[in-house]
Formats: C-alpha cells, structure tokens, sequence
C-alpha cells in the first residue's frame, strides 16, 4: 500500500474519527513512519506468524492490551471498538487489528496519546524514534532505518 492510500484509507480516517487534539500533521508524521517501520504498510501479520498484527505490528499482550487498560487511552479504544463492531475483548481486538486498519490506526494513534510530552516536530526525526522506542517496545531494533522511513513519512505530507 503506498503511503498516500494508507493515509486516505486509514490514518486519516481515525484521526477525523479521534476527538480533534489527537489529529495534528505531527501524529500524521509518527504513524506514517511507524508504520513504514514495522510493516512497510506490506505486512498486516508479522512474518513468520509472529504475535503481532495489524500495519502497525501490535501484539495481544502489549499494545493492545496497554491501549485497553491505560486510563489516557481505554475509554477512546472501547468506544473506537463499539463503532466498529468489535467486542472490547483483546482477542477480539488484536484479530481485528489484522484486517481493519482505521481501527489499527486509531489503536497506534492512542498508543502515543499515553506517552507524556507533546509529539516531536516534523523535523525532530531523532525526538520521533526515541517516542517510537518509548511507545512500542520494539523486539528487534532498526535505527539506521528509521531516518529514511521519517524522510519518507514527510515527503508524503509535502513536509520538509
């Protein structure tokens, strides 16, 4: 999926489904790379069947489970479920996750709402990997291809 798509398709759906404060260019930025990060917008299941899904790689136990119970984020992620038809269940979310990707959107956006501090700039590539860091837990670590994907994210957006 390219990332205009992705974005037509699914980011920005959430973000106008989201109460307006979670939409900003700057959250625009952060999914887009996160997402290009953990799947290339490729993968809504982890290769090799691993436990993560969705474009955004949550797993059961982490983020979804996170996202559900973290007092910032659990009544956004149960009323993002009810709209789209989802038992508020982590089952039932993460197999979701896999193949509705407003609702993954919506679920990676609330997984930086918990994060304290405002998002970093659109230029802050550096700011953005550590929330990255921070946000999802990565298993296994790429940073030296972290500045081309946020360089990607930007350009989509017509940013610098």
């Amino acid at each position: 999926m390219t990332l205009d798509q992705i974005l037509r398709t699914a980011v920005e759906p959430a973000l106008a489904w989201l109460p307006p404060k979670m939409s900003s260019i700057e959250a625009k930025v952060e999914l887009l790379t996160i997402g290009l990060h953990e799947s290339l917008f490729e993968h809504r299941r982890q290769m090799g069947n691993g436990p993560a899904r969705g474009f955004w790689q949550f797993e059961r136990g982490g983020s979804v489970k996170g996202v559900m119970t973290h007092p910032a984020t659990r009544d956004h992620a149960r009323a993002a479920c009810a709209a789209h038809g989802v038992p508020f269940d982590g089952m039932a979310v993460w197999n979701a996750l896999e193949h509705n990707d407003v609702l993954a959107a919506i679920f990676a956006r609330l997984n930086l709402w918990w994060a304290p501090g405002p998002l970093p700039g659109v230029t802050e590539t550096d700011k953005a990997y550590a929330l990255y860091l921070f946000t999802w837990r990565p298993g296994k670590v790429h940073p030296e291809l972290w500045p081309a994907r946020h360089r990607a994210a930007r350009a989509a957006l017509q940013l610098p």
